[in-house]
């Protein structure tokens, strides 16, 4: 133990959060990142309806149509995947264990008494398929956990309350 850290200061060792958002979430996901790729859809039909006007070459739009087919494979199939597969979460009496990314993995600790409030969200598509995310708020910045039923999103709000209540009245 180095000489700056005590005893009451050392962290329990923790394994990874276990705790996962509904697969449900993997729907919503696609479905609005099939929508925001419409923009990108975009490219492909512009460069074609311009081919008819301009004089173009036609390669050019295949091209254009092979990388939007390989975007839309990574974006809107693969990507919602992962995100649901690496997203966990756990919450222990002090503090809130968050668990998120594809690429670079974090692992986010919230302590109870730094939680000021806590929302259950609903947006239309969301609320189309019964979910509801979860938002914890600091001084310092929000943190959200995605798609859980709206019964298990509504205990879960409930119980951080309790707890971030219980640990500020420890103070």
């Amino acid at each position: 133990m180095s000489p700056m850290m005590s005893n009451t200061d050392a962290l329990p060792n923790r394994s990874a959060p276990t705790q996962a958002i509904t697969k449900t979430a993997l729907i919503v996901w696609r479905i609005r990142t099939a929508l925001e790729s419409i923009l990108v859809a975009l490219i492909p039909i512009g460069y074609g309806i311009l081919m008819r006007y301009v004089p173009m070459p036609t390669w050019m739009l295949y091209v254009l149509i092979s990388l939007f087919v390989l975007f839309f494979i990574v974006y809107v199939i693969i990507g919602p995947y992962l995100r649901w597969k690496k997203f966990k979460y756990e919450v222990y009496d002090e503090e809130i264990e968050v668990q998120y990314g594809v690429i670079i993995v974090k692992r986010t600790l919230i302590p109870m008494i730094r939680v000021q409030h806590v929302d259950t969200e609903q947006g239309p598509l969301l609320r189309k398929f019964g979910l509801a995310a979860v938002t914890i708020s600091t001084a310092a910045t929000t943190h959200r956990i995605p798609a859980l039923t709206v019964d298990v999103a509504d205990e879960l709000r409930n119980r951080i309350v309790k707890l971030a209540t219980v640990a500020d009245d420890d103070e």
